[in-house]
C-alpha cells in the first residue's frame, strides 16, 4: 500500500491505542458504577460533560448505555487486538479493522442521528463526535483494501486435487 497506507495505519494505530485506554476508563463510567473509578477519572468526565455540553452522557439514555456495553465487550478487545496486529504486522489486521470500522460506523450513525435529530447538540459537541465517524469509515476502507489486495492475486487460479497415494 505504500506510504499512504503506512500513514493510514499510523492514524489507526493512534486511534486504537487511545481507545484501548479511553474505553474502559472514561466510557466505562457510563455503564459501570462510578464507585469503581478513581475520583480524578470521574472528575475528568464531569468536566468534559460540562465543557462540551454532552447531554447524552449526562442523561445516559438506554440506547447509549447499550452502545457503551457493546464498546466495552466487543470493540475494546478488538482495539487491543488491532494495536497488536499493527505492531506485529499480522495478516488478519484488515479483517479486524473492517469489523471494528463497520461497528463504529453503525454506533456513530445512531449517536449522530440522535444528536442531529433532537437538535440538542451544539456545533462544538458535533465536532467532537463526527471524527469518530470518519475514523470508522477509514477503518472500513482500510479493511476492504487489505481484503481486495489479498484476493487479487488468486483471481482465476484453480486448485488442483492431488491424486491419492496408494498404501503398500
Amino acid at each position: 500500500m505504500g506510504a499512504f497506507g503506512k500513514l493510514i495505519d499510523a492514524i489507526l494505530f493512534l486511534f486504537f491505542a487511545l481507545m484501548a485506554v479511553i474505553a474502559p476508563l472514561i466510557d466505562g463510567q457510563t455503564a459501570l458504577p462510578k464507585s469503581i473509578f478513581p475520583a480524578f477519572l470521574t472528575d475528568l468526565k464531569t468536566s468534559y460533560i460540562a465543557e462540551f455540553g454532552d447531554y447524552l452522557l449526562m442523561e445516559k439514555p438506554h440506547f447509549l448505555v447499550g452502545l457503551v456495553w457493546h464498546e466495552l465487550v466487543f470493540l475494546w478487545p478488538l482495539s487491543i487486538a488491532n494495536v497488536y496486529a499493527i505492531l506485529a504486522g499480522k495478516s488478519w489486521f484488515g479483517t479486524t479493522c473492517l469489523i471494528y470500522g463497520a461497528s463504529l460506523v453503525a454506533s456513530m450513525a445512531a449517536i449522530l442521528g440522535e444528536m442531529i435529530g433532537s437538535g440538542k447538540a451544539s456545533e462544538r459537541l458535533l465536532m467532537m463526535y463526527v471524527p469518530f465517524m470518519g475514523i470508522g469509515i477509514l477503518a472500513v476502507l482500510r479493511g476492504l483494501v487489505s481484503c481486495s489486495t489479498k484476493s487479487a492475486g488468486s483471481v482465476g487460479k484453480r486448485y488442483t486435487i492431488m491424486p491419492r497415494r496408494k498404501l503398500a
